[in-house]
């Protein structure tokens, strides 16, 4: 059996620090430039390099994203990049344009280099082309199944790696080459900027009756007709492991530390549960889909694992996520008997919040007391990252995270 690393998306440094705490073998993150998620906060060289060094003194590796697809100007700028990328001490570069493959190659020749599903990589001979260019790891086209992903790795060297999407969101076109974003605003996807148009609601128009809007029902609420449910495979980690998956990655580089931390720590105990023993991982089950479905989504699908999707696999009334638990805050510093946090989102004297723990524990804890930065008493924190000292009359550790149940 290949080892398998988990890989959790960061979108700041806090997420970062909270990924490799809540259990991730690897992050990955973007930085300023050269990263599909222009509009994530994304890191700074310093940030880069700060976060490579708490990860490393946790055993976890970091990687970087400069997966777009270049243009002539891009070019040179990458030769500063990935030197600086080089000083900051990342583990891995993750690329799609061959242009930049190569300036990579030339500025470090000795850095590590994956794939991204950018590049549309659906086949072995794909795989065998990276391999012999030097490439360490291929991420996969969604759009593969789980049989051809078997036949892959039967088809390819050893010690080429395979990484696979196993939750999130799922693009409405192929390996996330749309074109829509540019289309209608002048956004480009392949170049970091997408605005999500698949989200969108859609109406037909007739040539010949410009204005005249005709609602697409597939019942009384419309439709959202290229609105996928998110990716899920939490049921279906030994069918992964046995299609000699090496790296299973999380969607995700826009999202909270609330959602980062929940991820991360059930597939963490999940994939620990199966390789101790098949049998507890069914036992746990209940509680894996329990705790996944407590962070922001899109209901779940099993993508194009088991076959190509269906209807079913669309969500046709709303582009809204399900929220069950809101982001309070994360853990910092203890001085006086009080715990700092940033604040995320309001809470009072008096509620019911709740304390998640790395090691899988949701304590329900009621707010004692809360401190503004003056060293006030207030009765809530009403204002987004507000530095506030609380006390939740129990002892907590850095890096918990805050959340309050919805509903």
């Amino acid at each position: 059996m290949r080892p398998v690393e988990l890989l959790v998306p960061a979108s700041s440094l806090e997420v970062l620090k909270v990924a490799v705490i809540f259990g991730a073998d690897a992050v990955y993150i973007g930085g300023d430039v050269f990263s599909l998620r222009a509009k994530a906060k994304n890191f700074s060289i310093e940030e880069i390099a700060e976060g490579v060094k708490f990860a490393h003194e946790n055993g976890v590796k970091v990687y970087v994203t400069a997966n777009i697809l270049a243009h002539n100007e891009d070019l040179s700028l990458a030769y500063d990049y990935f030197k600086e990328l080089k000083n900051a001490n990342v583990d891995a570069l993750i690329i799609s344009d061959p242009g930049v493959f190569d300036i990579a190659k030339e500025v470090w020749p000795e850095v590590e280099i994956h794939i991204s599903t950018q590049a549309n990589n659906t086949n072995y001979g794909t795989y065998k082309f990276w391999h012999k260019l030097g490439a360490k790891r291929v991420v996969s086209a969604r759009e593969l199944s789980i049989k051809e992903i078997k036949e892959l790795r039967a088809n390819i060297p050893d010690d080429l790696e395979i990484e696979t999407f196993i939750h999130g969101a799922m693009c409405i076109s192929y390996s996330g080459r749309c074109l829509l974003s540019n289309y209608f605003t002048g956004r480009d996807a392949n170049q970091g900027e997408c605005t999500h148009p698949c989200r969108w609601k859609y109406a037909v128009v007739e040539e010949k009756r410009p204005g005249e809007y005709l609602p697409v029902y597939e019942n009384e609420r419309g439709t959202y007709i290229f609105n996928s449910k998110d990716l899920c495979m939490i049921e279906h980690i030994p069918e992964l492991i046995d299609a000699g998956i090496d790296s299973f990655k999380i969607e995700g580089r826009m999202k909270t530390a609330l959602y980062v931390a929940t991820v991360a720590r059930t597939y963490r105990r999940a994939i620990d549960d199966y390789l101790k023993d098949p049998e507890l991982y069914k036992k746990n089950m209940p509680w894996y889909l329990d705790q996944i479905s407590n962070c922001t989504y899109r209901q779940f699908t099993t993508g194009f694992f088991f076959g190509k999707p269906s209807e079913e696999t669309q969500i046709y009334d709303s582009n809204t996520y399900i929220r069950e638990y809101t982001y309070l805050g994360l853990i910092g510093e203890f001085k006086d008997g009080l715990y700092n946090i940033e604040q995320r989102n309001k809470f009072s004297v008096g509620e019911t919040i709740e304390v998640m723990k790395p090691n899988g524990d949701n304590i329900e804890v009621v707010v004692k007391r809360i401190v503004n930065d003056k060293g006030k008493d207030v009765e809530s924190a009403p204002h987004p990252k507000e530095s506030l000292w609380i006390d939740l009359g129990i002892d907590l550790d850095k890096y918990d995270i805050l959340r309050r149940k919805e509903g």
